[in-house]
């Protein structure tokens, strides 16, 4: 059993946590406190993949180490018991002696899977679990969904008008790229773009807007690059996908020389009409593609066949859609979800509706 003390030790392990956002994946955001007499002695959080795990963070930050084997360790995320890219977690917690271990949840890694939890037990450490689970949980939600579903965690994001259209109706004298929202929200969107490990758009975004897909206007890490074509547009260096800025991998049907920060990958496309939506199976391959290199989540800012083929197919997670000041009377409808938002928030004068697929 846990008391409200455990829980209010282990909600300052999620806000450490959370620090490692865009940097940890594809490990999860992990935060770990040391309590000795109801004080925190230690802190820590997993900063980066590879780097020192949240627990070694927590212990090395500990003034006094004799206090250890009369402190209680809080993590977030249940302890390592693999060699990996560092020691396991559950070694070092034997080594110093650490007595009492609550644990949020069990981690859903094969390698570890209440292991490093059995493991701590046997050599008499008393572990406590279950502490804000859900909590936990949703902080690692796309931790989570990578290892449980094997497939990288689905955000689609959208921009529309007033009157529901994302993109002006074009006749060729519209501009390349074409604003709905304000600066505000311009910054929030990359703010994202630096939080995900990959950006997912359709051929026709890149044809008709060209966009660069990076982060500008926030701090980060840019955003592996992915779109499909089929075929390869012509004069492809006309295009800032190719410009070999940022990794960037796209989907082909046939072989083409690599390049610098510019990988193909050749897959069967499927025979559809122009417009049609991609069938689940083949998004399912895509997806799996992305899964083998580690990508644990993906933001898809578009276009509209792309967002309804995996809306249709019921693949994605979450949705963010940006509604702005204007009104375009006419153009690309956007896309239309089942369910009512779980929540909305106004940013200056736009909004954005998150939207969630339970």
């Amino acid at each position: 059993m846990f008391c409200q003390q455990d829980e209010i030790f282990m909600r300052r392990c999620l806000e450490i946590a959370r620090h490692g956002i865009g940097h940890a994946a594809p490990n999860p955001m992990v935060g770990a406190v040391i309590v000795h007499e109801g004080e925190i002695i230690g802190e820590g959080f997993h900063a980066r993949c590879g780097g020192p795990h949240a627990e070694v963070e927590a212990v090395r930050s500990v003034r006094h180490p004799e206090l250890l084997p009369q402190s209680t360790l809080y993590v977030s995320l249940e302890p390592c018991c693999h060699y990996g890219k560092t020691p396991p977690c559950t070694e070092l917690i034997l080594k110093h002696r650490i007595p009492k271990v609550v644990v949020a949840c069990s981690d859903p890694n094969p390698q570890v899977g209440g292991k490093g939890i059995s493991r701590l037990r046997e050599e008499g450490c008393e572990v406590v679990t279950g502490v804000l689970e859900a909590e936990a949980r949703e902080l690692n939600r796309r931790f989570f969904t990578f290892q449980e579903k094997r497939r990288p965690y689905i955000i689609l994001k959208w921009a529309q008008s007033l009157d529901g259209f994302m993109d002006v109706a074009r006749d060729g004298s519209e501009p390349e790229s074409y604003w709905i929202t304000n600066d505000a929200l311009k910054i929030r969107v990359h703010q994202w773009r630096a939080e995900e490990p990959a950006i997912w758009v359709g051929a026709n975004t890149i044809l008709n807007d060209n966009p660069q897909l990076n982060v500008r206007h926030a701090a980060g890490r840019q955003p592996l690059r992915v779109a499909c074509f089929n075929p390869l547009p012509a004069e492809p260096e006309r295009y800032r996908l190719f410009d070999g800025q940022q990794p960037t991998l796209v989907f082909v049907p046939e072989p083409h020389p690599q390049a610098e920060n510019l990988e193909y990958c050749v897959v069967p496309f499927p025979e559809r009409a122009k417009g049609e939506l991609f069938p689940r199976e083949w998004l399912g391959m895509i997806l799996s593609k992305l899964y083998e290199r580690q990508v644990q989540s993906v933001l898809v800012e578009g276009g509209r066949v792309l967002l309804d083929s995996l809306l249709s197919a019921g693949l994605w997670d979450e949705a963010r859609v940006l509604t702005g000041s204007v009104t375009l009377r006419r153009g690309m409808e956007a896309p239309t979800l089942p369910q009512q938002p779980e929540s909305t928030e106004v940013v200056q004068d736009n909004s954005i509706l998150y939207y969630r697929n339970r």
